[in-house]
């Protein structure tokens, strides 16, 4: 009996991914749990796996095609009796070593993503001898992280680049074929500024009291909660304070009403290779400093190893992005819709400022607030950013308001 492997659901408003690899070819013999196929989403890439044992039948997209949710991407046929048992393969090996006492759970019974075991494979890494570091199932991070070192330090590598290196003088042209991402981020950035309103108010806040703080208080909170105390995690909860106090900018607009959200999702623009993704600390005004640091270092993460879920991009009612850590002075942040505003951070910088009628050398930022003025009036927006500012300059604020 064959079976169809179809695109699976790929999450919120995601219809369409790309072929970007397939794993196995037509007549491998695959097991229960392989990964067959790599698809390539606006979001984030997946892997499809055979829901039983069979062999690979005729593949109906290749390499680069691009596929909506539902459609057939190949038939996995019933495997013949003489095909090679993988488990019978297995036995074996594993009754030789029965006498042994067993140290480590075979890899067969560790769980772990079908991305993880195809990474595991490839960088020869045991699946027995790696732990989670977080929940039971091992994950890519988990793999690359626990990929043995080379003795002699290698060279640092050079950036990524789509582009090949041509000789001097030359006058070359190279076709690239935008990333699903890519063409994704692009859509909706013009989308973001043909469907809204967009206005964006600029304001300066002092980031002494912050600085100060973390100062005094780093080696005591990173001892008690295992994490650093960065600047994220204030403009998060200031953020927090900011939006309760001007609730239309913690909506959206359908059709002819206003939904205004009594929850604070907070997405964290993080850039990647191959794009920006924002992935959404949830409840954001029901954490503490420390679950904000560790959910933001969380996400930074997987989203090097590739590991984000659809379910960490899903939603969000407010954005935070961060061109300082890039050395952007100032900049006009793009909304991500349907949300109506997103607070741009940017590099803190010495400067001297006015204060007591003396100048002064302080450490200072630019923030921007790019809202929809349809629903957001220039003074609810300024006033914003100006709540944004008390709180950053008198964090006390945050816990006695």
């Amino acid at each position: 009996m064959s079976t169809n492997i179809v695109v699976p659901e790929l999450g919120e408003s995601v219809v369409e991914a790309r072929v970007a690899k397939w794993l196995k070819k037509e007549g491998d013999a695959v097991s229960a749990g392989d990964a067959l196929v790599e698809l390539e989403t606006e979001k984030i890439d997946l892997e499809v796996s055979a829901d039983r044992a069979g062999v690979l039948g005729a593949i109906k997209h290749t390499e680069g095609a691009d596929v909506k949710v539902g459609e057939v991407l190949a038939v996995l046929e019933a495997a013949s009796a003489s095909a090679p048992d993988a488990a019978r393969k297995e036995k074996p090996a594993v009754a030789a070593s029965a006498e042994k006492p067993a140290k480590a759970a075979p890899a067969a019974d560790v769980k772990a993503s079908p991305t993880a075991r195809n990474v595991a494979r490839e960088q020869g890494v045991p699946l027995e001898s790696i732990a989670p570091a977080a929940g039971s199932r091992v994950m890519k991070g988990d793999v690359l992280r626990a990929k043995p070192t080379p003795t002699t330090p290698a060279a640092p590598a050079a950036p990524k680049s789509p582009v090949s290196p041509l000789p001097p003088g030359s006058r070359g042209e190279q076709r690239v074929r935008m990333s699903k991402r890519r063409a994704t981020i692009a859509r909706r950035l013009v989308e973001a500024q043909h469907n809204a309103a967009m206005l964006t108010t600029f304001n300066e806040v002092d980031m002494t009291a912050v600085m100060d703080l973390r100062a005094r208080r780093k080696e005591a909170f990173q001892k008690q909660h295992g994490v650093g105390l960065g600047i994220a995690s204030f403009f998060v909860r200031a953020a927090v304070g900011a939006l309760k106090a001007f609730p239309q900018i913690n909506a959206e607009i359908q059709g002819d009403e206003i939904v205004l959200k009594q929850y604070y999702d907070i997405g964290m623009a993080v850039g990647v290779e191959g794009g920006l993704v924002v992935p959404v600390i949830r409840d954001a005004d029901q954490k503490s400093f420390a679950d904000i640091e560790l959910g933001i270092r969380d996400f930074a993460k997987r989203a090097q190893d590739g590991t984000l879920t659809l379910e960490d991009l899903k939603g969000g009612t407010f954005t935070i992005t961060n061109g300082g850590v890039f050395g952007s002075l100032m900049s006009t942040p793009i909304l991500n819709p349907p949300q109506v505003g997103i607070l741009g951070l940017h590099k803190i910088s010495d400067r001297a400022v006015a204060q007591n009628g003396q100048v002064v050398i302080r450490p200072m930022m630019y923030l921007a607030l790019s809202y929809d003025h349809r629903i957001v009036d220039g003074r609810e927006a300024v006033q914003f950013l100006v709540r944004i500012k008390d709180y950053i300059e008198d964090p006390a604020l945050m816990v006695i308001t």
